[in-house]
């Protein structure tokens, strides 16, 4: 086995692991200690963030001792070489790590949180999210669900999936199946909004769109949306037909109070979900790219298929162009 297949199942147990050592802390510690903030590093850092962030670091242990990696991760001040004392230019592989993608909604117990991990060849500063050819990503579940799912994708291989269940210790394959839906009517499709912020403009966006694609009747819903505070939650909600159309355009949005916007360690898995079919953009409509730092503030545009862009994008670039926001 040679290449980035030899870290697959090294970053799936890590994966594993800092899932345990979050599930653990949830259990033996109150809300209000693991919402206590913790840093500022870009995005505020919570106490459960830290857990997240040492049981990567212990866990990297696991990776090939003759495979040097470069680390990149939120909560991380610096990039980190592993195995300790080797150099950065030895690498054959940079890891982007969000080892805790959606700490508020798990911190409070109202969702799952995901670990996030993108590979691609060692590039220096100039690697790019379009260089990663292995992402995986693993459910960090509330301490009510048993289940969490792990999903990962080779560039040009599919995307596989496997679910775990916490109280039996077994695992089994899990197939996900996106919308075929052709439209947005009873489904759920989102304009991200779930930070302070640019709210007004967001949400004018959001009618905009809605009311041309879908005949709006008094005191009816066309269609729905859900403010999952997790960009790799929801990319799994597009993998597993829960969800139709999200846009995150905060980056796009200009105003006195700038909204806390998407990253690439954010987004550093999207190639699972482009290898199960959705289809990932930038709001022009080129495909999706960025540095692979943790400081560029990232637009995206998801449509779980083909149809459903079809429909949609000529739509939401026109709203964005009436606001000169589009290109």
């Amino acid at each position: 086995m040679t290449g980035a297949e030899r870290l697959l199942e090294p970053i799936q147990s890590l994966h594993a692991a800092i899932r345990d050592a979050v599930v653990d802390a949830c259990a033996r510690q109150a809300t209000e200690q693991l919402a206590q903030p913790a840093g500022d590093e870009g995005d505020t850092i919570y106490a459960i963030d830290r857990v997240g962030e040492e049981a990567l670091v212990r866990g990297l242990a696991t990776l090939p001792g003759d495979e040097p990696v470069c680390l990149i991760a939120e909560g991380l001040a610096e990039l980190l070489v592993f195995p300790r004392g080797a150099r950065e230019q030895d690498c054959r592989w940079r890891l982007l790590v969000d080892p805790l993608d959606g700490t508020r909604g798990l911190m409070y117990q109202k969702r799952s949180a995901w670990v996030l991990t993108g590979v691609a060849p060692n590039r220096g500063p100039a690697t790019r999210l379009s260089d990663i050819v292995l992402a995986v990503q693993t459910e960090i579940p509330p301490l009510k669900q048993h289940l969490s799912d792990q999903l990962w994708a080779f560039r040009g291989k599919g995307m596989e999936a496997r679910r775990h269940n916490r109280i039996l210790g077994a695992t089994e394959s899990l197939t996900l199946r996106r919308s075929q839906a052709a439209t947005i009517a009873h489904g759920f499709a989102t304009i991200v909004r779930f930070f302070p912020g640019a709210r007004e403009t967001l949400g004018a966006i959001d009618d905009e769109v809605v009311q041309a694609l879908v005949k709006p009747e008094p005191r009816r819903a066309a269609c729905f949306e859900d403010q999952y505070a997790s960009t790799g939650g929801e990319l799994y909600e597009l993998m597993a037909g829960h969800d139709r159309f999200i846009a995150d355009l905060r980056p796009l949005v200009k105003s006195a109070s700038p909204p806390l916007c998407c990253h690439p360690y954010d987004l550093c898995t999207a190639l699972i979900a482009c290898e199960a079919g959705v289809i990932i953009t930038d709001p022009s409509g080129a495909a999706l790219d960025a540095p692979l730092d943790l400081t560029t503030d990232v637009a995206w545009v998801g449509y779980a298929n083909e149809a459903l862009r079809r429909a949609i994008e000529p739509v939401l670039q026109g709203a964005l162009r009436r606001r000169g926001l589009g290109p």
